[in-house]
Parts: structure tokens; sequence; C-alpha cells
């Protein structure tokens, strides 16, 4: 209950026990940046300026003598006040106590245990016609506030003080104009705090441009300068200054994305995206789009046309700028687009957005999610016409961007369908990209899967012993060369039906059974057999499995992986990331018609033959992994190895004896 004392017509109104302790937490707990009080007095003047206008509407006689909607700052250095007026709605005595009295009523510790569940740690505070709240937070800077106002057509005015502590006066008093006027008398501050200085013009205009820059209506103060004096022949009088006084708007009132689109020029579009954005080059695609449904809402949309800085290193770019009513609610709300969009530059604006106490925290992901769901398919829909319409300029992008599609399906896999259209990849078919629908549709008849190839790059690939087979048969190749690639491959397992097939993986049997040489016998790998097993038995310790290959051409052997798991790739990548906790599968691959698989083959079936054999089976396998690009285990033994094998050789040829000792 408040108490009333009528003190020679004014009345001091008693806040509850609990308001003290509230105004405490408003003032020193809800507010990271102690500016924001501009931010919220100024919102509640354009508020109120609305309220005037839409009342004005039905009836005109309230414009009284005042035509021009406007807010008015003045500083007085002197008397350590700052005033913010307007000539909006303005307020009765019932108003008074209704709208800035609003913590005092009954519902107050309601409100203390709702900021209390709202609270986050580094946010700002929410928009006065919540809770009445923004309000109160002048009191971060002030030690004493004075309100006057007047509602439209009313005879008497009311003023409204308090100091903050657990009471306030209200009173009735002649004001001529109509409005609202708040005068803080502000707190001494640091001196070191340039930011925190409320009576220095320069710094209200700074705050005033970073959160109220797009406000409806005309943020006015005066500025005081000083210039030299002048004579009567214009020429300046040493030593003596005069004062000018310039009033100055300190506002755009008009924002471009609250403009008719078709009335913009794009002009006008790069000199905003220069000034906002802070990027000289012109962006590659601007859209400028308007929401309308559950959310009302506009966008301003900028495609870069460059990579912003720290995309890739982890500094993510800041999201778009998020404005309700005109007022700048979030500098970075990088809820409104997914991570993989990061390095786009947008605004959004809308007046239905619900805010709670704390104005960087959204009450209602719904109405979030909405907006945030257009921006990525117009944002993606423009990149899809960029693809269909200008193929050179998408492949600029590409470069730019296409890591950012990529990790968007790896760290999201809902995302595969909406992006894998826009991916591009090197072919072994052609110098330029391809997507995975032009691969599709140059696949020839009787081909069932997308076939691709993990490496460092176009060079390293090509030579790669997996890709013979593949390439005699004339199936074309994905060069997947990005190291996200090999993560990609996780999520993005087959497009259109179609499944996507590492050749350095699994069983790759490309065999044509209309082609008789390509036939492999059951009785020639059965020959075969008393080879793998003793070469399975030798290199148990390093692979999986040892058997004949289906891809291999002209080189003896190659490693590959199995179907599930770590690739030799990922394991590669993963090595220079220090997480070598994980091991892809090996699994080595003979081909039965070269060379040294053939003498192998004929020497294991000689028992007395395979000590010697079981050297050639470590240099077999030491032969793949520098095919990998792996480092060997053992390099000396290897190079022993191989000057024994050469010695070998000449004594077999009848060439003197030099046996090397082992």
């Amino acid at each position: 209950m408040i108490d009333e004392a009528v003190i020679g017509g004014k009345k001091t109104m008693e806040f509850q026990a609990e308001i003290k302790q509230l105004l405490s937490i408003v003032v020193n707990s809800l507010y990271t940046h102690k500016e924001v009080f501009l931010r919220e007095l100024i919102a509640n003047a354009s508020d109120a300026l609305d309220k005037f206008r839409f009342l004005s509407v039905t009836d005109p006689t309230v414009w009284e003598d005042a035509n021009d909607l406007s807010i008015f700052i003045e500083l007085d250095q002197e008397n350590r006040t700052l005033t913010i007026s307007d000539n909006g709605i303005g307020m009765t005595y019932d108003e008074v106590i209704e709208n800035i009295g609003t913590i005092a009523r009954s519902g107050s510790a309601k409100f203390m245990e709702f900021i209390k569940k709202s609270q986050a740690g580094d946010s700002d505070v929410g928009l006065i016609g919540q809770f009445g709240v923004g309000f109160y937070s002048a009191f971060m800077v002030a030690e004493k506030i004075t309100l006057l106002t007047r509602a439209p057509k009313q005879a008497m005015g009311v003023k409204w003080e308090s100091t903050g502590d657990n009471s306030y006066i209200i009173e009735e008093i002649e004001k001529k104009d109509r409005g609202t006027r708040i005068i803080l008398k502000l707190k001494e501050h640091d001196p070191d705090d340039l930011d925190g200085d409320f009576l220095n013009q320069y710094t209200i205009q700074k705050h005033i441009k970073k959160y109220c820059t797009f406000i409806t209506y005309p943020i006015r103060m005066n500025f005081v300068t000083e210039e030299a004096e002048t004579d009567e022949d214009n020429k300046i009088v040493e030593g003596k200054k005069r004062t000018v006084i310039t009033e100055k708007t300190l506002n755009s009132t008009q924002p471009i994305w609250a403009r008719d689109p078709k009335e913009i020029q794009r002009g006008e579009y790069l000199d905003f995206y220069r000034q906002q954005f802070h990027d000289w080059n012109e962006p590659a695609e601007i859209s400028h789009t308007r929401g309308e449904g559950v959310v009302e809402f506009t966008a301003l949309v900028f495609i870069p046309s460059q990579a912003p800085y720290g995309l890739y290193t982890g500094e993510l770019p800041k999201g778009p700028q998020l404005y309700s009513k005109q007022v700048l609610v979030m500098n970075d709300c990088r809820e409104l687009l997914p991570d993989y969009l990061k390095f786009v530059h947008a605004i959004v604006e809308s007046p239905d957005l619900a805010l709670n106490i704390s104005r960087e925290t959204l009450q209602h992901d719904r109405q979030l999610q909405i907006i945030r769901n257009h921006l990525e398919k117009k944002i993606l829909e423009s990149f899809k016409n960029i693809l269909v319409n200008d193929r050179a300029k998408y492949e600029k992008l590409w470069e730019e961007f296409g890591k950012a599609f990529k990790g968007g399906i790896f760290m999201d896999h809902s995302t595969t369908e909406k992006l894998q259209d826009l991916l591009l990849f090197d072919s072994s078919t052609s110098e330029q990209k391809t997507t995975l629908a032009e691969y599709v549709s140059r696949m020839p008849e009787g081909q069932k899967e997308i076939y691709y190839v993990t490496g460092e790059s176009r060079a390293a690939v090509e030579r790669l012993p997996q890709m013979e087979t593949v390439r005699e048969k004339g199936f074309e190749v994905l060069y997947f060369l990005d190291k996200v690639d090999e993560f990609l491959t996780q999520y993005l397992r087959e497009y259109e039906g179609k499944a996507l097939r590492s050749v350095a993986r699994g069983v790759l049997d490309l065999q044509d059974n209309t082609t008789p040489d390509a036939e492999t016998s059951a009785s020639e790998n059965d020959d075969y057999e008393q080879l793998l097993a003793h070469m399975r038995e030798t290199l148990s310790s390093k692979v999986k499995d040892v058997r004949i290959s289906k891809r291999l051409k002209s080189s003896a052997v190659c490693l590959v992986s199995g179907d599930t798991g770590y690739s030799l790739n990922m394991e590669r990548l993963m090595r220079e990331a220090n997480q070598t906790m994980f091991k892809a599968t090996r699994i080595l691959e003979l081909n039965p018609g070269h060379p040294l698989i053939k003498t192998m083959n004929r020497l294991v079936k000689n028992e007395a033959e395979h000590g010697k054999l079981k050297n050639y089976y470590q240099l077999a396998y030491d032969q793949a992994l520098l095919i990998e690009n792996e480092k060997i285990e053992d390099p000396v033994n290897f190079a022993a190895m191989i000057s024994q094998l050469i010695v070998d050789a000449h004594q077999d040829a009848g060439v003197e004896d030099n046996s090397i000792e082992r």
C-alpha cells in the first residue's frame, strides 16, 4: 500500500519496502553500459510522439501551437543537468502515477522475481513499456530526476521528482508546452571515462548515433563552439573569441530500409553499406525484403564480395543489427543467422519483437526463428540465382565462402539438403569446378555411385594409385581438396539417390563383367591365397587385412581404409590437430598383375624363401605408406632392406657376392 502525505500541495508517495531494493537492482545490476539510459529515454520520447501523432489523426485540435514533432537535448555544464524533451502525448496526473510509478504498484514483488529469473549478466534493460523500468535506468547517472509533463488539452501539467530512494514527490504545475521534459541532475563521473561524460556534447552525439540514429523523429541539440572574433574588415582579432550556438540534428530520421526499395538508387545502398559496415568493396548482392504475417519485419541484407576478417579463424564477424521501432536493440544479433552465413551483413527492424526485461534477450524464440528462416531462405536464393545466371561471379564467391557452406553441413547435417546444390568441387574431367547436379547429369548409363577422392591438392590425388582403374574406365572423380571436405563426407552420403563413394575406401569393384580382360577367375584368386595369408600374418600388427585389389592397374600396392570409421586422410588431419587417439583401418591391397606381386607369390610357395619374404612384405607396406605421404616406421631398416634387395637381385643374376650383413 502507498502512503500519501500532503505537503503544500505536493504529495510525497512512499514506495513499498521492496522498491528500494528493486531500484538498486536496476541501477547496479541490470545494465552493462550506462549510456543505455539515453536509448531508453529517447525511445520513450519517440513512443510519446507516435501516440500523439495517432491521436491527432482523429482529433486535430490536440496540435495546439506545436507542429514540429521532435526530441530536444539540452546540456547545462554549470548546473550539471541533462534534459530530454519531447512535444508528444504527455501525461496527466493519474497517468504519471500509472506509468512512472508502475513498479510501485502491488505487483512489484512479482516483478522483482521476474527480473531475477530473466537477468543476464551482460545484458541491457528492456523497453519502459514492459514494466516502466527503462525510465529508472537514468538513476545510474543521475542523483535526482525531475519530470515535467502535460497532456494535450489539459489545463495543468504535472511535476514528478525523485532521488531514487524510497519515495517520490508529485504535484500539479503550470506548463505551457505540451509533452514531457525530463531533467537529470547528473552524478560526478570518472574523468578518465570519456564515454561516461554525459555533459560533453560530442559524447552525447556519439551515443545517439550508436543507439538512436534511425529514430523516426529528429533529435536536436545545441552545439556550442568558439570562433575567432573578427573586425569590420573581417580580420581576426588577436586573443578574442566568440561563442557560437548551432542547433544540430543528431540522427537520420528515416533509415534506408524503411523506404520503398523502388525509390532507392543502388548508389544509396552502396553509400549506406560502406558507412554502416566499413567495407569499401562493393557487395556482391543486395536484398531489401519485408516479412508479414506472424511477425512483421524489414531486412536489408548485403552479401559481401570478400570474406570478412576472422571468418575462418574462429573470430566470427558480428551478426545482424537488430532494431525495434528504429531503436537499436542489439548490435550483434548472431541468433538471426546460422553460423555458416555469418559473413553476411544485415540489418533487421521489427516492431513486433517481444522483449523481456533484458532487451538483448528475446522473450519468444519463435519470433526470432521466423525471421532467421526468412533471412536464410532469401540469402540461399540469392546464391542460387548467381550460380545459375553468373557462373564466373559465383565461382569467385565460392572461393571466398565455399568453406563456410561446407562447414555448415558438417556443423549441422540438417542443412545438407539446403546447401548441397550450392557446393562446387574440382573434377578429374575438367579444369573447371562442378556441382553435384552437373556431375550426375554426365554419369554414364550403369554408373550407380558418385566417385570422389580426398587429398591435399589436385596434383597429389591425380597421382594416387587408387585412381588408376577409375581413370581407365573413364569415370569422373570429384576431388575433395579442402580439409573440411573430409569431415563433409560424414554427412554428405548421397545425392539424388546416388551414394558418394571414395575411391580410397572399402571395396571398389569397377569391373565390367561384359569385358573379358576385366574378369578375375576364381582359380587366379585362389593362386594368391597363400601369399595373402602369409602377408596377413607378417603384417598383422600394421594392417587389418591384405587383399587383391580391383582398383590398381600399374602400381604394385596401395593402402585403403574401411568403409566405416576414420579414413587415412582423416587420421592425418586429426594428427595435425594433435588429436592422435583415433586411427584409420589400414587395408593393404595388391595388384596381382604387377611383377613384384607375381614374384612374391612365386617365392611364397618355397618355404626356404619365407624369411626373405618378410622383408619384402615390409618393403611393400612401406611403399604403400610413402605413396600416402605417410612416414615409414623405421627409415634405417627401410634403407637397409632396399640395399639388400639390390644385392639379392645381383646375386640372382650371377653377379659377385658382396652381401650386406643383416
